[in-house]
């Protein structure tokens, strides 16, 4: 647009604007803007060519003004657009919202509470900070129409969201097309009002805490209460886990956790980390010093929004971090054991990109399984699961309570079988050797590749598609599947496959919540000896091999 609408729509956003912090940063770029500063047009183009889109991980965004960020203009937009679509969809709509400890989490969330309220929906909201595994439970629990969450997970300090779940047939899932598209239509439509017209009210209910109180007792209900529980460090990643991970750590009979005291708060300045998430370099490195100097072989990481469960483990005296398709097999190895014999119909499913661990798990135990798209929205679809993950730290072990990945669900059922193993003589360690002698070594990696230009990530993915490797690690790529049109079950979606003769598979893919594009790495050794160091050898074979491809 030219800089003459540039600005008129600048001044037009600054005049609804009602928080003073956004206006006057917004005020300060217009004003340079004005007398022809080039950095203040670029960063005026940068917040109004375009708007934050909802998505079927809802928004996501760093803060500031402008419709390209996340501030209380565009959140009152939204819950005005939503309300709309709940309002369609249901005869007599509710919601219960929750929020983190991230800078605004609260503001956005009471806007939304006074908004939908003011639209006639009945509004639940908690008063306080919660963990996202509660309010997903919450809209099950509460027999709503819809959640929604403000947060952005593990998203950078100056990044925050707004998640949704819908009930009813959904059944307290996150949202998938079209209704993601439905909802777009309507926060855009909802533009043409000013925000200030917006009906309010505060006629809005409070939580309870009971609705805490009954999760934690839900969740303590999994647990195996070992004898001998497992010491172990905690870490909140100065999110909102820690008071609910407790109370349920400590119902749950695991005893009490070492915790990493400086991140164990809520803090949305995030100050020990650069990236508040644990697969992050560098941002368990608090948890091994506290860990180190405690005696403690075995660390639990959730994420700021608790929705993600790390673990860290000390083996042969070096720390380290289970990747998310290991702990994914090991939970999911122990639902298939806690169902066997049950006679009850049962379903293994994994997100797409995860490592094919799980199939292997639910071949040998009978269970149907199933690959799905990446997110927890189409993991937790899959019809009669007892068990779901995807690698990025996302587990579900708990369905009948919640539709969600949920990190401290997970994190109590990992204790447990910690605490279980230790009572046998035995460490996560050797576990995971076993796991190898009984359906085989499995072994993956990642390559992330963060772009300032999301322009540059077809560029990459492209390569791919147009030119792809005809052999990688001395074995000849036997496949390449293109998802852009739609694959055999699969609908479409921009997601390269290759396979690769021997058993290995490459997986190309933008990341949905980062500007990043990721390619994810598997391979599987399940005859002979050695299987785990031969598996290793072939996946840092790919890995490099790769690395120069895309180099």
């Amino acid at each position: 647009m030219s800089n003459v609408d540039l600005l008129a729509r600048a001044n037009a956003w600054l005049s609804q604007d009602p928080d003073p912090e956004t206006a006057a940063e917004l005020r300060a770029l217009i004003d340079l803007a004005a007398i022809g500063d080039s950095a203040a047009i670029d960063d005026l183009h940068d917040r109004f060519d375009a708007r934050l889109a909802f998505g079927t991980a809802g928004l996501r965004g760093e803060l500031g003004a402008g419709p390209n960020r996340m501030n209380r203009v565009l959140v009152q937009q939204t819950a005005y657009g939503f309300g709309q679509f709940l309002l369609h969809r249901d005869g007599s709509p509710s919601v219960v919202i929750g929020y983190d400890g991230r800078v605004n989490s609260d503001v956005f969330a009471r806007d939304s509470a006074e908004i939908f309220a003011g639209l006639g929906i009945a509004v639940t909201l908690f008063p306080h900070v919660v963990p996202t595994p509660v309010v997903a439970t919450a809209v099950r629990a509460l027999n709503v129409s819809a959640g929604v969450m403000v947060t952005a997970s593990h998203n950078p300090p100056r990044d925050n969201g707004y998640k949704v779940y819908l009930g009813g047939a959904d059944d307290g899932s996150q949202i998938v097309s079209p209704a993601d598209h439905e909802i777009e239509a309507l926060i855009v439509a909802a533009t043409s009002i000013p925000v200030a017209e917006y009906p309010r009210s505060d006629s809005y209910a409070l939580a309870p805490e009971s609705l805490i109180d009954d999760y934690v007792s839900a969740t303590a209900s999994m647990s195996t209460h070992p004898a001998t529980p497992i010491p172990f460090v905690y870490t909140a990643m100065h999110g909102v886990g820690w008071d609910v991970s407790n109370r349920a750590y400590l119902a749950s009979g695991l005893g009490n956790a070492i915790v990493v005291s400086e991140q164990i708060h809520p803090d949305g300045a995030f100050p020990t980390v650069a990236f508040p998430n644990p697969e992050e370099p560098g941002a368990l490195d608090l948890a091994y010093a506290t860990a180190d100097s405690a005696g403690v072989e075995l660390i639990i990481a959730n994420d700021p929004d608790a929705d993600r469960l790390a673990v860290a483990i000390k083996d042969d005296g070096e720390w380290r971090r289970l990747t998310g398709n290991e702990v994914g097999a090991l939970l999911g190895w122990r639902a298939a054991e806690r169902h066997k014999g049950s006679g009850k119909p049962a379903a293994l499913a994994a997100s797409i990109v995860s490592s094919p661990a799980l199939r292997a798990v639910a071949a040998h135990y009978g269970i149907p399984y199933s690959d799905t798209l990446t997110g927890f929205k189409y993991v937790n679809r899959v019809p009669n699961l007892i068990f779901g993950f995807e690698e990025a730290l996302g587990y579900l072990v708990d369905p009948i309570k919640v539709r969600d990945k949920d990190g401290i669900s997970a994190a109590v059922d990992f204790l447990a079988m910690a605490g279980e193993l230790r009572a046998d003589g035995k460490t996560v360690a050797e576990h995971l050797g076993d796991f190898a002698d009984t359906f085989g070594a499995f072994a993956s990696t990642q390559i992330s590749i963060r772009v300032n230009n999301l322009t540059d990530i077809p560029a990459i993915s492209g390569r791919f598609r147009t030119a792809p490797p005809a052999t990688l690690a001395g074995r000849a790529v036997t496949a390449i599947d293109d998802f852009a049109d739609g694959f055999e079950n699969f609908p479409p979606s921009d997601l390269i496959r290759l396979t690769i003769d021997g058993g290995s598979r490459v997986i190309v893919r933008p990341s949905g919540t980062e500007p990043k594009l990721k390619i994810y790495i598997d391979a599987a050794v399940t005859d002979g000896d050695n299987r785990t160091e031969r598996v290793n050898q072939v996946v840092a074979a790919l890995e490099a091999d790769l690395r120069e491809f895309i180099s």
